[in-house]
Parts: structure tokens; C-alpha cells; sequence
């Protein structure tokens, strides 16, 4: 099992130094190699697609690669001497980062789904560098040793579990300071627990209005961080926009923009991780809906759908379930809130503004919301009992 620790550290004047100066000789890497990449591309295409019996062709070049980008370092480091002040490993995850998003715009990723086109990354907008390979001597107590920036202080608000060894290790600048984060590996596979409870399942329903509602009738109000925010938001777009670019004050108020903008992503976080430890501290079971969040946030509710963060809700709930031998099992969405959880009869007149549902077959009343928490509930049931049986055949 793969999980991430993430700690702040606390470097001195001359370790910020050091690790801004990384950055920024990785950025510049980047956007060559990049454009690397862009010129073979424009180079090499053609939308013909036969030619004369005489023609001439350009010269052909070879294509850039993953490896033939990572060889080119060592005339890199001798043409430019600086770029020996960055571990050789660290350097050579340049290469690596623009394959993978050159491939994902041009090919897709494993299910076929393709990225816009990259762009070349301005000033300050490459954050993080990665150590492939770490050892896990260089990790002790308060001080994490990293190759060609020294020893630095780091604030561990909590240990690392026991079994978990350090396979890398990734440097993140963000508008509050330096974080480092530990991807910790342990060889043992979790499994269900013993006391595991298939008929301790319950359904919940994600909305606009309420955050969730469960089929135990619990609701939790949307906290709609963003929405209480967006007005600071706004005055501090609207400071920044009056200041010249790249001077002294424009550079003060952007962090203090992106301050503000980190403080509602982590606040939405800290509450997805809370409200996901309660379901799972009470259910062994919790069916959620298959929602196709990016439909959703193409409509005029997208910024709504954005502040909620369902999709990252579901996902923090799926890694603790794994982590806690729990289940989380995803159902399919149509018609949860129109079908009748008492007698399976559909409603198709049901608008998005009717919060109130009525059953015209069976007379049953209910909140809106409750009752596809019931059907939610009812569909990850027979999907873990039809899962059963193809186990046990």
C-alpha cells in the first residue's frame, strides 16, 4: 500500500535560496525541452497523405524522448556548470514530466482520456522537485537531509506508521511556505477487517443544498467556503489588478492572494477528511453515487459544484475505507432522486427546483434527497450481494 505524509519545513535564509534557485533552473529546463518537443512536432507532421513519384522531403529528425532528453544533461551540466548545484536525479525528472504531459495531450492517458496542450510554465509556476530514491537514515527526528540543499528543520505533527518505508520524496513551495512530502510504502496489502459488517451499510446523497443526506436521515449543510469568501476574493483580485505587474507590491499582494485561495482549499479539505472519519467510524459500508462531476461543472452551477468538491470528498473516503479494511461501492445515478424508494415507480416531471418528493403510485412523501439516499443504499446493497455470489461461483 502507497500513501503521502506531508510536513512544513522550516528551511533558513540560505536553504530558500538554494531550493527557489532549483526551481527556477528546472523551469527554464522544462520549457526547453518542451519546446523541444513542439518543434519536432510542428516539423514532422504533414496532413498530406500521399505524395509525386518525385518529391523532396525535408531532413528528418530524430524525435525527442524521455531518454535522449535525460542524455542531453550531461552536455547540460558541462555548457552550464550552475546546473551542478541540482542533484542528478532531481534533474532528471524533468524529462519524465514533460513526456507525461506531452503523451497525455497527443495519446491520452490509460483510459484514453486526453489533456489540453501544455504550456510552458512563467515565472514561479514550477513549485515542486522530486527525489526518485531517498533513504530512510536521511529522515531522523527533525531534520530531513536533502542532497544539494542540506540538513532541514521539518515540523512532524505526526509519526510515520510503522512498517512504512520512504520511497521518495517531493519539495513543494505554496504560497505559505515549504512542504515536504514523504511517499511511504509498506509491502503488506491491506485486507477487510475481521468484524466486517455487510449489513452495516448506508447511502448517501451529495447536493447543493445539503452537502449530503444519509439514509439514516442525517444532513449536513454545504459550508460553501468559497461563497463565503469570494468577497475578500474580489477585493484582493481587484488591489492586485491596480498595481504594476512585477513590481515589489503586486509581488506582497499576490501571495496574499494565493494565501486566501490556499485557505478555502484547505478548509474544504480538513471538512471532507472529518465528515468522511464519521461515516466510517459508524459503517463498514457507504454507497455514494457515480457522479460525472466534470458534466456537472459545465453547467451555470459549476461554480457551486467547484466549492462543494464532491469528487474529492468521494476519493478521501475511498483511500480511508482501504486504509480502515472498510468498503466503499459506487452505484450507478439515473433516476436515484426520481425513483420511489418505497414502490420503484419513476416520476419523470420531477424538476431540479422540487426539493419535495411525492410518489403518484404509492402516495409515499419524503425529502427529495432522502429518498435517493434510500435508493442509494438499496443499489450498493445488491451490488455487494450480486458480488458475493460471483465470488462464491
Amino acid at each position: 500500500m502507497r500513501i503521502s505524509y506531508q510536513y512544513r519545513l522550516k528551511p533558513n535564509k540560505e536553504q530558500k535560496e538554494k531550493i527557489d534557485n532549483t526551481l527556477e533552473m528546472l523551469r527554464y529546463q522544462y520549457n526547453y525541452q518542451l519546446a523541444q518537443r513542439f518543434n519536432w512536432y510542428e516539423t514532422h507532421r504533414c496532413s498530406l497523405d500521399r505524395c509525386p513519384l518525385v518529391c523532396h522531403l525535408p531532413e528528418l529528425s530524430e524525435k525527442p524522448n524521455r531518454f535522449s532528453q535525460q542524455a542531453s544533461l550531461k552536455q547540460l551540466k558541462k555548457e552550464r556548470p550552475w546546473y551542478k548545484n541540482i542533484h542528478s536525479q532531481v534533474l532528471q525528472q524533468v524529462p519524465k514530466k514533460v513526456e507525461i504531459a506531452f503523451d497525455r495531450w497527443l495519446k491520452g492517458d490509460c483510459n484514453g482520456k486526453k489533456s489540453g496542450r501544455p504550456r510552458f510554465k512563467g515565472a514561479g509556476r514550477y513549485r515542486t522537485f522530486t527525489y526518485p530514491q531517498f533513504k530512510q537514515h536521511n529522515f531522523v527526528g527533525n531534520k530531513i537531509k536533502l542532497s544539494k540543499i542540506g540538513d532541514v528543520k521539518v515540523i512532524v505533527h505526526r509519526p510515520i506508521p510503522q512498517g512504512f518505508v520512504i520511497k521518495t520524496v517531493s519539495v513543494t513551495k505554496k504560497a505559505d511556505g515549504y512542504y515536504v512530502t514523504l511517499s511511504l510504502q509498506d509491502e503488506s496489502v491491506p485486507t477487510v477487517k475481521p468484524d466486517f459488517d455487510v449489513a452495516n451499510i448506508v447511502g448517501i446523497d451529495v447536493g447543493l443544498k445539503f452537502f449530503l443526506v444519509s439514509s439514516n436521515k442525517y444532513k449536513i449543510k454545504i459550508p460553501q467556503f468559497y461563497r463565503k469568501s469570494e468577497s475578500k476574493l474580489k477585493w484582493a483580485n481587484r488591489k492586485l489588478s491596480r498595481a504594476k505587474k512585477g513590481s515589489n507590491r503586486w509581488k506582497k499582494l499576490k501571495n496574499q492572494l494565493s494565501k486566501k485561495h490556499k485557505k478555502v482549499a484547505d478548509t474544504r479539505k480538513d471538512f471532507h477528511h472529518k465528515t468522511a472519519y464519521n461515516f466510517l467510524s459508524c459503517y463498514d459500508v457507504v454507497a455514494v453515487e457515480k457522479l460525472n462531476v466534470k458534466g456537472l461543472a459545465r453547467t451555470n452551477l459549476a461554480k457551486s459544484v467547484h466549492d462543494a468538491g464532491w469528487s474529492s470528498f468521494i476519493e478521501i473516503l475511498s483511500s480511508k475505507a482501504e486504509k480502515a479494511g472498510l468498503m466503499v461501492v459506487k452505484v450507478d445515478p439515473r433516476n436515484t432522486s426520481k425513483q420511489c424508494s418505497n414502490c420503484g415507480h419513476i416520476k419523470q416531471n420531477l424538476s431540479l427546483a422540487n426539493r419535495f418528493y411525492h410518489c403518484e403510485n404509492c402516495g409515499k412523501a419524503m425529502c427529495r434527497n432522502l429518498n435517493a439516499a434510500y435508493n442509494i443504499k438499496a443499489r450498493g446493497t445488491t451490488a455487494l450481494v450480486n458480488n458475493a455470489q460471483t465470488i462464491s461461483s
